[in-house]
């Protein structure tokens, strides 16, 4: 009896196993991904967490993205609970992640007034500190931080969303009710002597309304005359299928690119509601239950979509960077707004949507 050829054997051990070691398939999906189309225009990123770094999630962000951002572990926060107490563990598996695969890092974020610890606001004694206090304390956590990603960050959102959203100028938080406006500059001056060679950016949202527009633009072209090392502003990109318009998108990249800065697109992702920064909050959570992803929603998400890259991709001169706020439907941070939302270009079953294929035609 022939004895049969150990090279159907390997075929077969292929074909069984062969999934365990390819990078992600889908038979959607050609072997070119998002990084790849806008290989020409800018690096394409995702903001990711420790689920996101193993199995099918890790194929999808290895074969689509060159760019990597931490959701939330580097946030002051989560690495920096007390003041002398650093959670490096999740931080440090991003960064390792980034490293291992050759993908660019961000870092999100060094100064903002949300997640930001107790400490940093309070003495021992439960009094408010002081102003000098608060920017000691910003400065050992900015020069802690940034110092120990020093070969793995190559930009930073310095700092994050500080002017306010109605007619006041700056936001009333406790970094600005103890330190004035004084915290923005000195926060970039401390990011800049911890690592001169990082992309310092200020990261804020609704930053196509034009009133707050207009005060983002004023706050940076007064730091810019002082000399402080501001390199490009981010443009969160947390917009919905009815904001922002065309005009107004186009608006925001020339005013920010005329004073000479970087514009990057830091956390985009298309809500399927109304409204800015991703539609309406709704509290009722029988909404969220019977939430689905509509044929309308789909076609007006697609279309908004197909507009953005539009537009990034003819302001390609002045984009450096685009990166998503997660990486599929399966789990968006705008779920916790009260209704399940649908935002991304990949479904719940990692699969590309419409859209996808809306944004690589061109």
């Amino acid at each position: 009896m022939r004895k049969p050829h150990i090279i159907s054997y390997l075929a077969v051990l292929l074909l069984i196993t062969g999934p365990m070691f390819s990078a992600y398939k889908n038979k959607d999906l050609d072997a070119k991904g998002l990084k790849d189309y806008y290989r020409k225009y800018f690096p394409i990123g995702v903001a990711v967490a420790p689920r996101d770094l193993s199995g099918d999630k890790r194929n999808l962000i290895l074969s689509q993205f060159n760019s990597i951002t931490s959701e939330n572990a580097m946030k002051m926060g989560p690495i920096h609970p007390m003041e002398n107490t650093y959670n490096w563990k999740i931080a440090d598996s991003i960064a390792s992640f980034a490293r291992i695969n050759g993908l660019k890092l961000r870092g999100h974020c060094l100064v903002w007034h949300n997640q930001a610890p107790r400490w940093l606001f309070k003495n021992e004694d439960g009094s408010v500190a002081s102003k000098e206090t608060l920017l000691k304390r910003i400065q050992a956590h900015i020069n802690t931080v940034v110092s120990r990603y020093k070969k793995d960050i190559y930009a930073w959102d310095v700092v994050n969303e500080v002017i306010a959203d109605d007619s006041a100028y700056f936001r009333k938080s406790p970094l600005y009710q103890i330190a004035g406006e004084d915290f923005v500059e000195m926060a970039f001056r401390y990011a800049h002597q911890a690592d001169p060679n990082a992309q310092l950016f200020y990261n804020d949202y609704n930053t196509e309304q034009p009133l707050k527009r207009e005060k983002i633009y004023r706050m940076l072209k007064g730091l810019l005359a002082k000399g402080v090392p501001i390199h490009g502003v981010g443009l969160q990109g947390h917009w919905s299928v009815n904001n922002p318009s065309r005009s107004e998108l186009e608006k925001s990249i020339a005013l920010f690119s005329s004073l000479g800065l970087k514009i990057q697109v830091t956390e985009l992702d298309v809500s399927v509601y109304d409204g800015h920064q991703g539609g309406q909050l709704i509290k009722d959570n029988a909404q969220q239950a019977v939430a689905a992803f509509t044929p309308e929603m789909e076609e007006k998400q697609l279309q908004q979509y197909k507009m953005i890259f539009d537009v990034l991709r003819k302001h390609k001169d002045h984009i450096t960077g685009v990166t998503f706020w997660n990486l599929s439907d399966q789990y968006s941070w705008l779920d916790n707004r009260g209704r399940k939302n649908y935002p991304l270009l990949f479904d719940q079953e990692l699969k590309p949507k419409k859209a996808y294929f809306e944004v690589t035609k061109f």
